[in-house]
């Protein structure tokens, strides 16, 4: 199956009465809230999903910006959005879908079958497709999720990756370098991380780019077959690279404390630079130790 989905596919979908649930999964870094946006107008029938309180979870700050919801608080969420056994699952935002990654990673984990709707709302005004405002409230559903959930890394973990497989920073160059730290305390990377910003697998229409530039634009950094672990600041950007490369065919863990956790642990190293291992400029660079 497809982990995509155009804009007429869905369209033909919807008009034929097959069970679909569409999530509309608008954040971003800038505008966390996106229900006012959904409210203006949404893919008929799709269903508001607050990123930042049920595909994440908050209070727990030192596990990062954005912690995995347990499986029990994500079950829970998915049956208000009227989620049922077998259904498909769609999802999209207006972030290309980046935001709406973070659903897929974590659904498809749990094994709903779950597609992105290639370009998100964007993509769909595009194609001529009929929109409507207002708030859905779907009849209550009755997943229930199984397995064991997404494939992550732990902090630990994260730090013996470059010893064992590929470990990539998908963060733009600026904040990997060590040029702006943004909303965390240091910028920098993890030692041994190469840079690949998942904006390098989307095209200039926001659509996922094909399954050759992806494994092309890996294989620049790099990858030659070996595991990959992709980090980003709080785990969002990171799923999206997971659901690029898994268009591509290739299955990688994410490690959702990223960066915002890194950051914040005392004794974890931190490289600056645009090579891994921190060299800046032809010379040895820095490599700051955090106390």
């Amino acid at each position: 199956m497809s982990l995509v989905i155009d804009a007429r596919e869905l369209a033909s979908v919807l008009a034929s009465g097959t069970p679909v649930r569409v999530l509309d999964v608008r954040w971003r870094l800038d505008l966390p809230e996106g229900r006012p946006a959904y409210l203006d107008g949404h893919v008929p029938g799709a269903v508001y999903v607050d990123l930042e309180r049920e595909l994440a979870e908050p209070g727990h700050p030192e596990e990062g910006r954005h912690p995995l919801p347990s499986a029990q608080a994500l079950e829970g969420a998915a049956r208000r959005w009227g989620l049922r056994d077998g259904d498909l699952v769609v999802a999209y935002d207006d972030l290309d879908g980046v935001a709406a990654a973070r659903a897929w990673w974590l659904l498809r984990g749990y094994g709903v079958e779950v597609r992105v709707l290639d370009g998100g709302i964007r993509e769909w005004a595009r194609s001529g497709q009929l929109v409507e405002s207002g708030d859905v409230a779907p009849r209550r559903g009755d997943i229930v999720l199984r397995g064991a959930g997404p494939d992550v890394a732990t902090i630990d973990e994260a730090a013996l990756v470059p010893d064992e497989g590929l470990l990539i920073d998908v963060r733009s160059p600026s904040p990997y370098r060590g040029h702006a730290a943004g909303t965390d305390p240091v910028a920098g990377h993890i030692p041994g991380a190469v840079n690949l910003p998942t904006l390098a697998h989307i095209d200039e229409r926001g659509h996922v780019r094909p399954a050759a530039d992806i494994v092309a634009a890996l294989r620049s950094v790099g990858y030659a077959g070996q595991p990959v672990t992709l980090y980003c600041s709080s785990g969002i950007a990171a799923a999206h690279s997971a659901f690029a490369l898994a268009t591509a065919g290739i299955d990688a863990r994410v490690y959702p404390g990223s960066w915002s956790q890194w950051s914040r642990s005392a004794g974890r190293p931190v490289a600056v630079g645009p090579t891994p291992d921190g060299d800046v400029r032809g010379g040895r660079g820095a490599v700051h130790v955090l106390r």
